[in-house]
């Protein structure tokens, strides 16, 4: 009840100046900016750079010996849609009542509420991508969320952000449908495969039919899937195996639309010149591997590898607790070869390009939105720890008033 009473209380942010100045500045977009200032007017970032002018009445906040990043940005969460206590009444992410739902949106099961938002921000995440669940092969259609402290839906939605669809292969739909009544039995790969093709051709034979003089009824499910067909919508993959991976870009190929990006693709380093060829980008684990059989080929060095065949890569979290230290799951990528900016961009700017909003936020640059995080040491430090964190220019949390 106290997280409600704190909801409500919440007044919008008043538009003002804001001046860090002495920050170490990370943008994301160039060299590190040493002793830098970053002005904030009205939400957007004004200026960036060293000796800035300070407006006149501007809010100043000396960051002498504190570090600067753009806010980070995880494009694979489940926040909202199972949120915290967890249980059964808090499990919406999947609607796991046959393969193909990609008329749902992932926007109608997120809870305002969630405990999980607060503790995001306090790691430093001002966007996620809240995506359905894996149990089906066409899950439905994911949400792009600032994570503003807000009572209602819209206030939160990230509006730049185009639509995405979340779609999987693999163990998990052959899991849940390997029992299910005969009309929706799916018990091999090669049901799953055969099933996607079998409704993509449903979509274009239902293209074809709206063209007669008597059209059926609409399909909101076929509607969906011919703007998948037609790149009107991000397609992002859950996928682990190379043989599921290429097996759907058969799929994608057959019918003609991209795979903006793998979601866990923890084998995508066997496949990294097939991933580059589509221009898909991969989004995956730091070391999460073994859990199940697909897995199992997981290694650290999937995250590099890809990188290195130029491949934009954002380490993601798929978990309400990863989320709060994705700083330091891309930390750990410079154990096997990654630079401090691959690690910076993989949780900025190269997730803001695989939802899209790359114009809007992913790094410190005049025109973006004033989405930031101040730590009071390097960020790729286990030691560090969030001071502040910005969502258009708002402060939405400050450590000082959260101890």
């Amino acid at each position: 009840m106290s997280l409600l009473i704190a909801l409500l209380s919440l007044p919008l942010a008043a538009a003002h100046d804001l001046a860090i100045q002495h920050a170490t500045v990370l943008t994301a977009a160039g060299p590190a900016i040493v002793d830098g200032t970053v002005i904030v007017h009205d939400g957007v970032i004004a200026a960036v750079g060293v000796g800035v002018p300070v407006p006149a009445g501007a809010e100043i906040l000396d960051a002498t010996g504190k570090f600067l990043i753009p806010g980070i940005i995880d494009p694979h969460s489940h926040m909202g849609d199972y949120s915290w206590p967890d249980g059964g009444g808090h499990g919406d992410g999947n609607e796991a009542t046959e393969p193909f739902t990609p008329r749902v949106w992932a926007g109608d099961s997120v809870d305002l509420e969630d405990p999980a938002f607060a503790l995001a921000r306090a790691g430093g995440v001002t966007t996620i991508q809240v995506l359905p669940g894996s149990a089906n092969l066409i899950g439905g259609r994911s949400v792009v969320l600032k994570l503003r402290p807000r009572r209602l839906l819209d206030q939160m939605i990230f509006a730049a952000a185009p639509a995405g669809i979340k779609m999987a292969i693999g163990e998990n739909p052959k899991r849940v449908y390997g029992n299910a009544t005969d009309d929706d039995q799916i018990q091999t790969r090669m049901g799953e495969f055969a099933a996607l093709r079998a409704e993509f051709q449903a979509a274009l034979d239902y293209r074809e039919a709206r063209k007669r003089a008597s059209p059926p009824p609409r399909d909101l499910d076929l509607d969906v899937l011919l703007d998948v067909i037609d790149d009107k919508i991000l397609v992002h993959l859950h996928c682990y195996e190379t043989n599921d991976i290429l097996g759907f870009y058969r799929i994608a190929d057959q019918f003609g639309f991209h795979i903006q990006s793998l979601q866990h693709g923890l084998e995508a380093y066997k496949v990294r010149d097939v991933v580059k060829a589509h221009g898909t980008m991969l989004a995956t684990f730091s070391d999460w591997w073994g859990f199940k059989l697909e897995s199992w080929d997981a290694i650290p060095q999937n995250a590099v590898l890809a990188t290195q065949a130029g491949i934009p890569v954002s380490i993601h979290s798929d978990s309400a607790s990863f989320v709060q230290r994705l700083n330091l799951e891309a930390a750990k990528m410079i154990r096997y070869g990654w630079t401090e900016d691959d690690a910076l961009k993989s949780v900025t700017l190269w997730p803001a390009m695989m939802l899209g909003v790359q114009a809007r936020v992913g790094s410190i640059e005049v025109g973006k939105d004033a989405d930031l995080v101040l730590y009071d040491k390097d960020p790729f430090s286990v030691y560090a720890r969030v001071q502040r964190t910005w969502i258009d220019g708002e402060l939405v949390y400050d450590r000082a008033e959260a101890q």
